[in-house]
């Protein structure tokens, strides 16, 4: 039982038409329930939805709010297999350490705020490794917070596969915050 309850319904065609489902707790396999996803209204709680089954594939981090197609959420198409939500605290503090190589190694900074170009402020696109020591963050394969999304959860990430990312590029990262 979580502190905050979350609640997000899909809907099969956009502008909240068509065949919809309701869900309000962790779905490993959303096939079942509907056979494509092209609207969304996240009522409460934070989600992040798979394009696979069993919490694999691209990553979408959603906050409450409205998505009247798959392009405000940045989807890829209209394939959602899984979903998990999660409870945070956005009070802060949001601390976040990334790495130029594997295992912790080579330069790093320490950021507390959104980066909208990982090239200016890093002086590099690749982040090998990453400790995200407070908050949740999601991290974006390009700048200005566009392209294939990664969620972030406190801990340590050895490798850029750890987070589910296929190569070191990353363009942007910001906070999960209020919505």
């Amino acid at each position: 039982y979580s502190r905050m309850s979350s609640k997000i319904i899909f809907y099969e065609d956009r502008n909240f038409q068509g065949r919809s489902y309701e869900c309000a707790t962790d779905c490993p396999d959303m096939h079942p329930h509907f056979s494509r996803c092209n609207s969304i209204k996240v009522e409460s709680g934070c989600w992040v939805l798979y394009e696979k089954t069993n919490y694999t594939g691209y990553q979408y981090v959603l906050t409450p709010g409205e998505y009247p197609d798959y392009q405000c959420w940045m989807g890829y198409n209209d394939t959602i297999c899984s979903c998990r939500t999660f409870s945070y605290t956005s009070e802060g503090p949001y601390r976040l350490r990334i790495y130029g190589r594997p295992n912790f190694q080579g330069q790093m900074m320490e950021f507390s705020d959104d980066c909208d170009s990982v090239q200016d402020q890093f002086h590099s696109h690749d982040i090998y490794s990453c400790n995200v020591m407070d908050g949740y963050w999601t991290l974006y394969e390009h700048s200005n917070y566009r392209g294939r999304q990664y969620f972030m959860r406190p801990g340590e990430y050895r490798k850029f596969s750890d987070w589910g990312a296929t190569c070191a590029t990353t363009g942007s990262f910001r906070r999960i915050t209020d919505f």
